[in-house]
């Protein structure tokens, strides 16, 4: 910590450039400084994946003897869909695109040295397995990593670029028995373990790595946790799924039929999708003609799955089982673990034209195709209509919310609530969170979208700690005392949780009272953040809040995590 105490000393002179020199390798990393913190971008982890490397397990960048990294400025993202964005949820366009796209951004309390030991938080960005990259403004890690220096627990942030779409979730036969599905994934694998290898030279702890990641990020913790059936040493200690841990149709069909039309398309199919000639083909197109036609295939069919459609796959090695199969044999790797989904995760994501129990029904059958009618039926008389209400205003019927709730139940709440289940179960450590604060739903309303509530994203406000990253673009920005505070103890409860294990501390100004969610026999406990009824509250019974218990997640979570109903969801 000597480092951190010269910081305090010397904050009014003329701090050098940062500079790292791994002595193991000797390289010498340069970055620079941003907000009074060190910042060092575009490190590469992996090497350029395109041409024959397409599609195949990454391979580690080993940086040449005596040479310089000149780390500041972003690298390129991986191939995705250029200067496209859900607003306001992801505010930062994509610009430049690359198979040689395997890069790290860490950010860092200044004068951090070798040394210092801080706890590192590894980041995997969502995007549905489609979209996003590491520089994205919304998770721009200055300000948390700012609030842990204030908070006296320093933690150091890494962000991560890894394979999106078809060339990150390309699925076949032949590509299984060459070990390349879940290229994305095992992206993600090399990035952690370059992090584990690599960081104290930055003045980080390798013996304590949180990772964390929302959306399919959020997956991606969940999906690293799974990786090769627990029988494999991690190289992290402690997870944080925000808004997924689990997807269903990960073992379904969506991402063979996604495929099918992508060769289709670029006139690959020749002989049959599961060939080597097929995989050659797509090898020996440019990049452009194939993120193109896959562009071109998604757009045709984005209802495929909620857009999900490049999803990870069973294949007998970094995911050796159905992810239900692993959890319930417990192959998974044992880690502290928190969960967070947000009130009104997918409204933003529903239909707005619902407005009859035949569009319910309706909706529900085209997300799980897998479900039968009878177990749809089943999952509706749980959500009665009248447990919903019609915001006229905003011209939402109850129909609407009510497919939204049962929209995140599946998918956002009590899959992770069940994985959660399972790692205590396991005896690990597990904290659940439903976030009920937003700064998004006044801009959504003058977007067009009101009465949404806390949508998708609205943490990051929060968990990140700069409010001002949502002053932009005209939206309205008018936050709340509310959000301030927020905006302080959620940040510090998140880099706390990577610090000492758990979110809350009397000693800190984090938020108070978070406790384990299993800690007690047939009762779960779920600790609300913001909102009129803060603090935490079982699922029902004398110690739960009204809000939460009016959600009823014991008994419909009991039927969605039921060994019937599993299968049904697919995963």
């Amino acid at each position: 910590m000597l480092c951190l105490l010269l910081l305090a000393l010397f904050t009014n002179l003329i701090v050098a450039t940062p500079t790292v020199t791994d002595s193991r390798n000797n390289v010498t990393y340069r970055g620079f400084l941003r907000n009074g913190i060190d910042v060092f971008l575009n490190i590469p982890y992996g090497e350029d994946t395109g041409g024959q490397n397409r599609f195949k397990p990454p391979k580690l960048h080993v940086p040449m003897s005596g040479s310089v990294v000149n780390a500041t400025s972003y690298g390129p993202a991986c191939p995705q869909p250029l200067n496209s964005n859900s607003l306001p949820l992801v505010l930062t366009n994509i610009t430049n695109v690359s198979e040689n796209c395997l890069s790290l951004n860490i950010a860092r309390p200044n004068t951090t040295c070798v040394g210092s030991k801080l706890p590192v938080m590894v980041f995997i960005h969502g995007g549905s397995f489609w979209t996003g990259s590491n520089q994205e403004i919304t998770t721009t890690p200055d300000a948390l990593v700012i609030q842990s220096i204030e908070n006296k627990l320093p933690v150091m942030h890494v962000a991560m670029n890894y394979r999106l779409g078809a060339f990150g979730f390309a699925q076949s036969t032949a590509l299984r028995n060459e070990g390349s599905e879940n290229a994305g994934l095992r992206d993600q694998r090399l990035a952690i373990e370059w992090v584990r290898d690599n960081i104290d030279q930055f003045g980080g702890d390798p013996e304590r790595i949180t990772i964390f990641g929302q959306s399919s990020g959020g997956l991606a913790i969940g999906m690293q946790t799974l990786a090769y059936g627990g029988s494999k040493p991690v190289p992290f200690q402690q997870g944080i799924c925000e808004s997924q841990a689990l997807e269903p149709g990960i073992t379904g069909n969506f991402t063979l039929n996604q495929m099918q039309l992508l060769v289709d398309a670029v006139g690959c199919n020749t002989t049959d999708l599961n060939s080597d000639v097929t995989v050659q083909c797509l090898r020996n197109l440019d990049s452009q003609t194939l993120l193109q036609a896959s562009i071109d295939t998604y757009t045709a069919d984005i209802s495929h799955n909620i857009g999900d459609s490049w999803l990870p796959v069973v294949d007998g090695d970094f995911l050796p089982a159905a992810p239900s199969q692993l959890l319930a044999e417990n192959r998974f790797a044992n880690v502290t673990t928190m969960i967070l989904w947000c009130e009104n995760d997918l409204t933003f994501f529903t239909p707005m034209d619902i407005v009859s129990e035949a569009d319910t029904f309706a909706f529900v059958a085209s997300y799980q195709p897998a479900m039968s009618n009878a177990s749809i039926t089943d999952l509706l008389n749980l959500y009665p209509p009248s447990d919903f209400s019609d915001n006229p205003a905003a011209n939402l019927s109850a129909q609407f919310f009510r497919s939204a709730r049962i929209f995140r139940d599946i998918l956002m709440t009590c899959q992770p609530i069940w994985y959660g289940e399972n790692l205590a179960r396991a005896g690990n450590d597990v904290y659940l969170i439903d976030q009920n604060q937003t700064l998004l739903d006044p801009i959504l309303a003058s977007l067009g979208s009101p009465g949404l509530g806390p949508v998708h994203t609205s943490e990051f406000a929060y968990t990140y700690g700069n409010l001002s990253h949502y002053n932009t673009s005209g939206y309205p920005f008018n936050p709340t005392a509310e959000d301030y505070r927020l905006q302080t103890q959620q940040s510090r409860s998140w880099s706390t949780f990577a610090s000492v294990g758990q979110p809350s501390l009397h000693a800190r100004d984090t938020l108070q009272s978070m406790d384990l969610a299993f800690a007690q026999p047939n009762q779960t406990s779920v600790f609300v953040v913001g909102g009129p009824t803060e603090g935490l509250s079982t699922f029902d019974g004398p110690d739960a809040k009204p809000a939460v218990a009016a959600q009823k997640l014991r008994s419909r979570c009991s039927f969605l995590n039921s060994p019937s109903i599993i299968p049904q969801l697919q995963y």
